[in-house]
C-alpha cells in the first residue's frame, strides 16, 4: 500500500524501508535551489506565473512552489520564519524575484551590494559578478577578549536572526499547524543551532581558528555562550511548533574537501562538548522528532562522535569529499544514522555532466543508500546557478524512477 509523504519520511527517519525512497525537493534551507537556477528550471518546465521568493537572502535561495514540488514528487516542506511583506527584486542575472520588504542593501564604491556592520564597514556583500552574498569580515569585531562576550551577549543573540524576516513565533506555529493538519507532507523545522560555524562568523574564520590554538578561553567562552543562547531559543521554538514537526534541522559545517576542518582530537576536546550540550538539551525536548545536522565536506572521521551526541540524520553527505563514498558510509554507519542527501554530486556531475551521467549517478547513490531504509533522497547541498535545468529535472525524475 502506498504511503503518504509524511509516513514515507517518518519510516525512513526511523531507519525503516518505506514503500519508496522519500524525495526532498527544496524541503530545507540546505537542499534547495538558488533563485537563478529555480527560474531556469521553471522556464524549462514551462511553468508560468507564481513567484520566486528568496527565503534565504545570503544564499539567494528560492522557496519551491507547490507546483514544482508536486511535479517532482517532493515529500518534504520547509518551515522557517518568513517575511510578512515582499517586494520585487532582481537576481544577479537580471531575472525577477521577490525579497522581504525590509531588505535594503547599499551600493558601495566597487559596485557591490552590501549589508553594513556595526563598525560602518561591509558585513556581507555581493560582488557585481557574484550570484550570492559572502561575509567579508568578523560579524562582531568588538569581541576581542572573553570579557567582551558577556558585554555583547545580547548583540550575539541578534546576530543569529534576520530582521527582515519578521514573522512572530505564533505566525510560524500557525503555518506549522496548517501544514501538519491540512497536508500530508513531512514538515522540516529550520532552527539553526550553529556553534562552530557561528563562532567563525562572529570572530572571522581566521581569527577563530587561531583562537582554538592560542586563546582557548575566548573560543570556549564564545561557543558556550552560543550553546546556551540556542538552548533558550529552542525551548520557546519547540513549545510553539514541536507538535507539528517531523524533523528539526540544524547546521554546523565541520568538514572540508579532504577531511575535517579540525583535527578530530581538537574537535573532541574543544568543540564537541558544546554541541553535545545543545543537542542533548534539544533531544530531551523533541520526543519522537529527529535531529537533522547539516555539515558539509568530509566528516567521515567525526560521524561516530555525531551519533554519540544525538545526531539522527546527516546531510548533505558530500559524496565527492574524501572518505565519503556512499557504499562505505552505508555499510559502516547505516544502522546508526539516517542519510539525507548524497543523491547526486553537485560539484561535478550535476553541473557538468550529461543527463545520462546524472541518471547513472542517481541510480548508483540510491543503490548504495536505500536498501534497508534510513535514506531520504536529495542532491548534495543547494543547486547553484549554471546547473542545466534539464539535469535538475533528470535528477528528480531518475530518483522517482529508481527509488520505487
Amino acid at each position: 500500500m502506498a504511503m503518504t509523504s509524511r509516513e514515507r519520511v517518518r519510516a525512513a527517519l526511523a531507519g525503516e524501508e518505506p514503500d519508496r525512497v522519500p524525495l526532498d525537493c527544496g524541503g530545507t534551507e540546505v537542499t534547495g535551489l538558488h533563485g537563478i537556477a529555480y527560474n531556469a528550471l521553471k522556464e524549462h518546465l514551462g511553468f508560468k506565473g507564481g513567484s520566486t521568493r528568496l527565503f534565504h537572502i545570503y544564499m539567494q535561495l528560492a522557496a519551491v512552489e507547490a507546483s514544482v514540488r508536486e511535479r517532482f514528487h517532493g515529500d518534504v516542506v520547509r518551515l522557517s520564519i518568513e517575511a510578512k511583506q515582499w517586494k520585487p527584486w532582481t537576481l544577479a542575472d537580471g531575472s525577477p524575484c521577490e525579497v522581504p520588504e525590509g531588505w535594503n542593501p547599499v551600493r558601495i564604491e566597487d559596485g557591490s551590494e552590501a549589508l553594513m556592520g556595526m563598525d560602518g564597514k561591509p558585513l556581507i556583500k555581493r560582488l557585481p559578478d557574484a550570484p550570492w552574498y559572502s561575509p567579508v569580515g568578523p560579524i562582531c569585531p568588538l569581541i576581542q577578549e572573553p570579557g567582551d562576550i558577556k558585554q555583547y551577549g545580547a548583540l550575539l543573540r541578534m546576530l543569529d536572526r534576520s530582521p527582515w524576516f519578521d514573522e512572530s513565533l505564533d505566525d510560524v506555529a500557525a503555518r506549522a499547524k496548517h501544514l501538519h493538519i491540512e497536508t500530508d507532507y513531512a514538515v522540516a523545522g529550520i532552527f539553526g543551532g550553529h556553534i562552530f560555524a557561528q563562532s567563525q562568523l562572529i570572530r572571522g574564520m581566521d581569527n577563530f581558528m587561531c583562537d582554538l590554538l592560542a586563546n582557548e578561553t575566548l573560543a570556549c567562552a564564545l561557543m558556550d555562550t552560543l550553546a546556551q543562547a540556542h538552548i533558550e531559543d529552542f525551548d520557546a521554538y519547540i513549545t510553539a511548533v514541536g507538535p507539528y514537526l517531523d524533523v528539526v534541522c540544524i547546521s554546523d559545517d565541520l568538514g572540508a574537501q579532504q577531511g575535517p576542518q579540525l583535527d578530530p582530537a581538537m574537535f573532541r576536546r574543544l568543540v564537541k562538548p558544546y554541541m553535545k550540550k545543545l543537542y542533548g538539551h534539544m533531544k530531551s525536548k523533541m520526543g519522537d522528532k529527529k535531529l537533522f545536522l547539516h555539515s558539509c565536506g568530509s566528516v567521515y572521521d567525526l560521524i561516530p562522535d555525531l551519533i554519540e551526541i544525538g545526531v539522527d540524520v546527516l546531510n548533505p553527505v558530500q559524496v565527492s569529499a574524501a572518505s565519503m563514498d556512499s557504499k562505505k558510509l552505508k555499510a559502516e554507519f547505516g544502522n546508526d544514522i539516517v542519510f539525507w542527501g548524497g543523491g547526486c554530486d553537485t560539484q561535478r556531475v550535476l553541473p557538468l555532466g550529461s543527463t545520462q551521467d546524472v541518471r547513472d549517478e542517481v541510480k548508483r547513490r540510491i543503490d548504495d543508500f536505500a536498501p534497508g531504509g534510513g535514506y531520504v533522497f536529495t542532491q548534495v547541498h543547494n543547486i547553484q546557478p549554471g546547473v542545466p535545468p534539464e539535469n535538475i529535472a533528470a535528477m528528480f525524475d531518475a530518483a522517482w524512477e529508481f527509488g520505487g
